[in-house]
């Protein structure tokens, strides 16, 4: 197996989003990404970036002596190097989240990772790509996200809620895409349907706006 990763950057930075929103979190970025989501706001990781040897990648995140580590993209299952990048993060103790777009399969990835498993709606232009096997795997470790850019994507959303059953074996996030959707009218939403569902916005983004590296 490869020990190398393309990576685009790694950072030290407050969790913007997720279960753990708010606590200091180094975050790994891949590069490279299957999709093209209308909303996606790390387009500059599509390509570029540089080699670095998973021992050096333990290098950087030990530097910063984090608790948490979030291993994210692009999409980080594109590289399959990132399971066993996976893998020694968790063997040395931190609490690892994987942010995946859903679109290639969760299978093989270690237990011990919190998968952050985002399903596309179809205002992303990319729902077609969603792998359900992988809500298959859903644990209660795990988390689902939808973001959110309009009414028709929060009935979809709300209805694949409904379908798998997702509130029943992990968290549920409901994100609205920043630009396309006000926040409090998801958040309204979400109260007038009594929706068993997390909402969430980009705290990053209203600390640092689109600051790379934050």
């Amino acid at each position: 197996m490869l020990r190398d990763l393309r990576i685009t950057e790694i950072f030290y930075s407050l969790q913007g989003e997720a279960r753990t929103v708010g606590w200091p979190t180094v975050f790994v970025r891949l590069t490279g990404c299957p999709l093209r989501c209308r909303y996606c706001d790390t387009a500059y990781a599509f390509q570029g970036g540089e080699r670095v040897s998973i021992a050096g990648i333990l290098e950087k995140v030990s530097n910063y002596t984090p608790r948490f580590v979030t291993v994210t993209g692009g999409e980080p299952l594109a590289q399959p190097a990132v399971l066993l990048l996976l893998r020694e993060l968790c063997d040395q103790g931190y609490e690892v989240s994987l942010e995946t777009s859903g679109a290639l399969s969760t299978r093989d990835i270690d237990p011990r990772v919190s998968v952050v498993l985002d399903l596309k709606t179809p205002g992303s232009g990319e729902s077609a790509r969603n792998l359900y096997e992988n809500v298959d795997r859903l644990r209660a470790v795990d988390q689902v996200k939808f973001v959110i850019t309009n009414a028709e994507d929060y009935e979809w959303a709300r209805e694949a809620v409904d379908k798998y059953q997702l509130t029943q074996c992990c968290d549920v996030l409901f994100s609205p895409a920043q630009g396309s959707l006000a926040a409090q009218d998801l958040a309204d939403w979400i109260l007038r349907d009594r929706l068993a569902v997390r909402f969430q916005i980009q705290l990053h983004k209203v600390l640092w706006g689109d600051t790379r590296g934050r």
